[in-house]
């Protein structure tokens, strides 16, 4: 492996990471303790296939991931947009996103969950049915939109900022210089990058179903969470303003060098908030505290660790893997394709676990290794062909 300081590998090699990270996140899903299966609609399960082996190691597994793995994600990919749009300009660059996002995710939710989720279907309703499994899909389980969710909102802020940016094109070149200016004062930095956090997520989450989605069709979302989605988004394209390279992720950034320290903090605080979950429980059945200042103690610790999780990783990649080699260059080329194709692995590979006599832990283990070589072998025979490389 070689440093290579004209590219942001690290940044690559983060996007790669966490979409094994998605897959792995999925893979547990089967097997945490409060899977649940509904087979008069499955799509209101906890999960497509659920296991008898559950294991606690994997709720905690999940639910760390869960906090912040797809803000970060919405972060990296607004990190490219002003850069991209002053290169290609407005109308080339909403047509190349409308190939890149938006293609992607129609195929996606109408052949590649269809292929996914069939054997949820015969979980529920214990027969080979193709034509009622269709059905079915588009009207019982109304279109279930699966992992493509997350593309077609991506392409909606893209389009939202694109259409925006010949009014704004400037706008973020001030809180871009300001990020810059406080690379080396990294506590003022956290608690700026906290109170957004903050700001973004408790209004929401307060008065909302944390758990509520809603849409029309595959068009579905995290309601408690879009505009923290939205914000993460636009915080990554404030910080690509002056250039990796430039701003808060510079090589002699303070921000940057203390990685150990935003690491053991974020495995601190989701400990913090782990551990105060029976003891708000206990004091809201006593009287002591109200389900509402409960919840407001416990989502402000919670947005707390989605901070400090965001900064440890990019703060962590940017340090110790700003590395290329071939394997870490195939996953970066391949995990968009990775990410589409993925759920239709996890799910049968699950499927066809659920009779074996095996520990939770291992069937987890098994299915994040096949989901994730199969993906990834099948992406990069896909990629051969000219044409389907210009979408994945």
């Amino acid at each position: 492996m070689t440093q290579n300081q004209d590219r942001t590998n690290w940044v690559d090699n983060l996007r790669s990471f966490i979409t094994v990270l998605v897959v792995a996140h999925h893979s547990s899903l089967a097997y945490t303790t409060f899977a649940h299966f509904n087979k008069e609609a499955y799509i209101t399960s906890t999960h497509p296939i659920v296991d008898a082996a559950r294991s606690r190691g994997l709720d905690i597994f999940e639910d760390f991931n869960d906090i912040f793995f797809m803000s970060l994600m919405f972060l990296i990919g607004g990190i490219f947009m002003s850069p991209g749009l002053r290169n290609k300009g407005v109308p080339v660059f909403i047509r190349d996103r409308f190939y890149r996002l938006f293609i992607p995710f129609i195929i996606g939710v109408t052949i590649l969950m269809l292929l996914a989720y069939y054997p949820a279907y015969y979980l529920a309703h214990g027969q080979h049915d193709l034509r009622d499994y269709i059905v079915d899909y588009f009207t019982v389980e109304a279109w279930p939109v699966g992992p493509p969710w997350f593309i077609w909102v991506l392409f909606l802020f893209n389009i939202v900022f694109a259409v925006c940016f010949p009014l704004i094109k400037d706008s973020p070149m001030a809180p871009g210089a300001w990020l810059t200016a406080q690379s080396q004062r990294p506590w003022k930095l956290l608690l700026c990058w906290y109170l957004l956090t903050w700001l973004l997520y408790m209004p929401m989450a307060l008065f909302i179903d944390p758990g509520m989605w809603t849409g029309i069709g595959p068009f579905d979302f995290q309601v408690s969470r879009i505009f923290l989605y939205f914000g993460y988004f636009l915080l990554g394209a404030v910080i690509g303003v002056p250039g990796l390279r430039n701003g808060i992720f510079s090589a002699d950034s303070r921000l940057v060098r203390m990685w150990p320290v935003w690491a053991a903090a974020a495995v601190f605080v989701y400990a913090l908030l782990k551990g105060s979950e029976t003891p708000l429980r206990t004091m809201i059945g006593r009287g002591e505290l109200s389900y509402f200042n409960a919840n407001l103690l416990y989502r402000s610790v919670w947005t707390l660790s989605c901070t400090l999780s965001c900064m440890a990783f990019l703060t962590t990649f940017r340090s110790i893997f700003n590395i290329t080699g071939s394997i870490w260059k195939s996953l970066s080329a391949n995990a968009y394709g990775i990410y589409l194709v993925h759920y239709i692995f996890v799910i049968w590979c699950q499927y066809f676990l659920l009779d074996i006599d095996m520990a939770a832990l291992l069937k987890f283990l098994i299915t994040v290794v096949l989901s994730v070589t199969f993906s990834w072998a099948l992406t990069w025979i896909l990629r051969r062909n000219g044409l389907i490389r210009r979408y994945l």
